[in-house]
């Protein structure tokens, strides 16, 4: 029986690590795979720093199992380097690599051929979508429209007023027809202001004192 560790990431606050454990919990036991680790990120894969990643790689080098498992290979890497650095570092070890999505694994030189092919065409694909997102940019530029993120009209007081009165995130966000992630960007919002505001005060009771 293979010992698999199971790695999930997402990128922003809209996905759920569940779902990608339910969908790797239930392919490892029709495959017969015996999980000892679930190694989780809830950040970017631009960003360098992962510490989900770190501690798999730390127990890849214990020999902790045999196989790492992902719902979709690119869950583990953004770009095409790191993407094969890993595998490489994982074939060195004798640690082989499989993608739910892709019904991919690395255990044949067929699998690793396919795995770079797919990981060459999903970086063209993010290349072409930024020239894509600049040449749009630019466009709006010259037509005199506005470019970026244009400011929500919404009541950013009672949405935070319902989010510290009890509602869960989602709910919060459903009530005001917004993203999970615009309630999260005004309650930080909402702490700084308040921080700012007690910071002055806090200074004159101590120069009076």
């Amino acid at each position: 029986m293979k010992r698999v560790a199971l790695y999930c990431r997402v990128s922003t606050v809209e996905q759920h690590i569940e779902n990608q454990l339910i969908q790797l919990h239930d392919l490892s036991a029709k495959r017969g795979y015996q999980i000892v680790g679930e190694y989780i990120d809830r950040i970017s894969g631009v960003k360098s720093r992962r510490p989900g990643l770190d501690a798999l790689m730390k127990d890849a080098r214990w020999g902790k199992f045999d196989l790492v498992f992902v719902s979709g290979f690119d869950r583990i890497a953004r770009s095409l380097r790191d993407f094969l650095q890993i595998l490489d570092e994982l074939e060195s070890m004798g640690i082989e690599f499989a993608s739910a999505r892709e019904a991919i694994d690395t255990s044949g030189p067929m699998g690793r051929l396919i795995l770079t092919l797919i990981g060459s065409m999903s970086a063209l694909e993010r290349d072409l979508l930024k020239d894509r997102v600049r040449q749009g940019i630019q466009r709006r530029r010259l037509m005199g429209l506005p470019v970026g993120r244009q400011p929500l009209d919404v009541d950013h007081d009672l949405i935070v007023a319902d989010r510290l009165s009890g509602l869960s995130l989602t709910e919060t966000a459903k009530r005001h027809g917004i993203s999970r992630a615009s309630v999260v960007r005004f309650c930080r919002e909402a702490q700084l202001k308040r921080v700012r505001q007690v910071e002055p005060n806090q200074q004159l009771v101590e120069r009076a004192a």
